[in-house]
């Protein structure tokens, strides 16, 4: 019987349920999968893009766990490919390769300003707070007014986390680097904008349901964003996901805050919709002053249009949320302009003749561009192993595809990489120094700590 030895790098979800697949699939040849992440610890964004208040996400860490503790898949973490390894060093060891990387860079907004001191990507602002090993571990937040500019998930995981009282932070596993710049915060108020209006935001129900929840924390929405068109009304009528999101808005309207007047919190969490920014001012030091916005309104078709009505909210920080951004991998194409690594349904392709790459695949957000929740990345994992399998005869011929091959060779170069065991031990460890307080978990936040810990060091 033919054996494949597939290597697949990235070890958060998409890589994970694409190993899963492949070896419950039907085939007709034994699979040995090894999986490499750059990081100490596996579970990608799962663990490095989900906020900590957010345990129900958190538990699909536990469906990936109990995947990765069958021992069918060895893991090495704490590798960087394309300097611990490398494309040409997976084609000596293994038949094909399956890249997962994801994206966790943030797209860019194109507006006057927005490169000025204190404007910031959402996406560093999320690994700083789930203490990703790679980013300082210190944030400005001497900030009273804030902007984020968003509708999506993610804008109102940072809006949420910036507004909400640290100490109510104390239950979840975040960093304690993390919980002390929280408790030195100066903000009073987060104004969150996106260009279109309440019936066309991107974000759940439940997101939002959990920023009326917020302790001390007055939600802030407009009468004036409540006028809607016909469009906005058939997409209430007609799905029951932005029919739960206007009813929670609608009970917001009968609160005291409503349109920033009578509210009694210390916080305020600023909702405005039909908000296209357009620029951001600056003090004479050259820091974020004030988010210039037009104001939109609808088409009548479910889009917006300009009426020319320039507003100004005067703020001290902003971050854009307006969606991740794939990241090129040496000796692999990419797609500069849609951040992802081009493909046919996960068969990687030569960006310019459109041929396929021989032994090379993708899935997840490297393959797609970052849509879709957990659930499409499993689809997604499926398609991309349904054309490995039958790729059969296209695959590389490794000249060295033994398990004793890959240890060897990171040793050889020195490379501190991590295994399953060795995420036993730092999962263990983290648990541990939560005990003492009454907690899930504290996270290690130093990579070389994290390394140490993994390692039995």
């Amino acid at each position: 019987m033919t054996n494949l030895r597939l290597a697949i790098v990235g070890a958060g979800p998409a890589g994970i349920y694409a190993a899963d697949i492949l070896l419950k699939a039907e085939r007709k040849f034994d699979v040995s999968i090894d999986l490499f992440d750059q990081l100490p610890a596996p579970y990608g964004l799962v663990r490095y893009g989900v906020a900590p208040d957010h345990p129900r996400i958190k538990g699909i860490i536990n469906a990936l766990r109990d995947v990765l503790d069958r021992g069918d898949i060895r893991i090495f973490g704490n590798v960087r490919f394309g300097e611990d390894i490398t494309l040409d060093d997976l084609k000596r060891h293994y038949h094909a390769v399956i890249f997962s990387t994801g994206a966790i860079r943030d797209a860019d907004l194109d507006i006057p300003g927005i490169d000025s001191e204190g404007s910031f990507g959402a996406a560093d602002f999320v690994s700083w707070y789930d203490g990703h090993p790679d980013f300082p571990r210190e944030w400005p937040l001497d900030a009273a007014s804030i902007a984020v500019i968003g509708n999506g998930n993610v804008a109102l995981d940072v809006a949420r986390i910036l507004a909400k009282h640290p100490e109510d932070l104390l239950v979840t596993e975040i960093p304690a680097n993390v919980q002390a710049g929280l408790e030195a915060s100066q903000v009073t108020d987060v104004h969150v904008f996106g260009r279109r209006g309440p019936a066309q935001v991107k974000f759940t129900p439940l997101e939002l349901r959990e920023l009326g929840e917020l302790r001390d924390v007055d939600m802030v929405v407009y009468d004036e964003d409540f006028d809607y068109d016909e469009a906005s009304r058939a997409a209430i009528a007609s799905n029951k996901q932005v029919m739960v999101i206007d009813r929670v808005l609608q009970s917001w309207r009968q609160r005291p805050s409503v349109n920033n007047a009578g509210g009694t919190a210390s916080r305020r969490l600023h909702l405005h919709f039909y908000a296209k920014p357009v620029s951001v001012k600056t003090d004479d030091a050259g820091r974020v002053s004030a988010l210039v916005y037009e104001r939109t309104r609808p088409d009548d078709e479910g889009g917006v249009v300009g009426t020319g009505e320039l507003r100004e909210v005067p703020i001290q920080q902003l971050y854009r949320a307006v969606g991740y951004f794939g990241s090129p991998l040496p000796g692999v194409p990419f797609d500069k302009r849609h951040g992802v690594i081009p493909n046919h349904e996960g068969q990687v392709l030569h960006k310019d003749s459109n041929e396929r790459v021989p032994g090379v695949y993708a899935t997840g957000w490297i393959k797609r561009g970052p849509v879709g929740l957990i659930g499409h990345t499993k689809s997604d994992a499926m398609e991309t192993v349904s054309h490995l399998i039958n790729d059969q005869g296209s695959w590389w011929t490794p000249e060295d595809p033994s398990p004793e091959a890959i240890p060897a060779l990171l040793e050889s170069r020195g490379v501190a990489w991590t295994d399953l065991d060795g995420w036993h031990r730092l999962d263990e460890h983290e648990v541990a120094l939560g005990e003492p307080v009454g907690r899930a978990r504290i996270k290690v936040v130093d990579r070389d700590e994290m390394v140490r810990v993994s390692r039995g060091e």
